[in-house]
């Protein structure tokens, strides 16, 4: 029986890299995947990009109030799972549709995503996959103090920032992201609203 997964942790946890090694493993049992991002993601462009180098070109950008069960009746004809990166960025009507396609298609959906944006605070899609996946399995990965990390703390222009818009893509206008734990997180924050009063 199909079901809905939801695979999540901070950056760094390596999800997209095991997503590719997901699809190399259905293709090498000959078996067929049909691989989507939102194409909000613009890292990358067309392709899903891991830290490690590895790469793929999607089947499908997916756009921003896209019916995803829609474009599925008409492309999964053959199709044993469905792969989704950067399902954070989706739209909480659309993680309805993915749980559509499982139950209707009966075809397994495995998600790949942030659990929080750099304030701490959910994403539209994550959380809906919180709520409605089958199969939920935290990823994980290492602060820079050795504890697990489960925050993303935004870093501009070499410092940490707590404000701005939820979405800034990795990479662009000198914003990286950084695996931070409860601890380090708050520690930073902290840090960072004392020099917001300086300001």
């Amino acid at each position: 029986m199909a079901k809905l997964y939801f695979r999540y942790g901070a950056m760094n946890s390596g999800k997209t890299a095991i997503l590719l090694q997901v699809a190399h493993n259905y293709e090498e049992q000959g078996k067929k995947v049909l691989v989507i991002k939102p194409k909000m993601d613009t890292k990358g462009e067309d392709k899903i990009v891991s830290r490690i180098g590895l790469k793929r070109k999607v089947d499908h950008l997916i756009e921003k109030k896209e019916n995803i069960f829609d474009y599925a009746i008409e492309h999964t004809k053959g199709i044993d799972c469905i792969l989704v990166d950067e399902a954070q960025f989706l739209e909480r009507k659309q993680i309805d549709q993915l749980l559509e396609i499982v139950v209707q298609l009966d075809i397994p959906v495995i998600c790949y995503g942030l659990r929080v944006d750099f304030q701490g605070n959910g994403f539209p899609g994550a959380t809906r996959l919180l709520e409605i996946a089958q199969s939920i399995e935290e990823m994980k990965t290492i602060c820079k103090c050795g504890r697990k990390a489960s925050f993303n703390a935004r870093i501009v222009n070499h410092e940490y920032s707590f404000s701005g818009e939820q979405v800034v893509i990795d990479g662009e206008n000198s914003v990286i992201y950084e695996p931070l734990c409860h601890y380090c997180f708050l520690k930073e924050k902290k840090k960072w609203e004392e020099k917001q009063k300086t300001l």
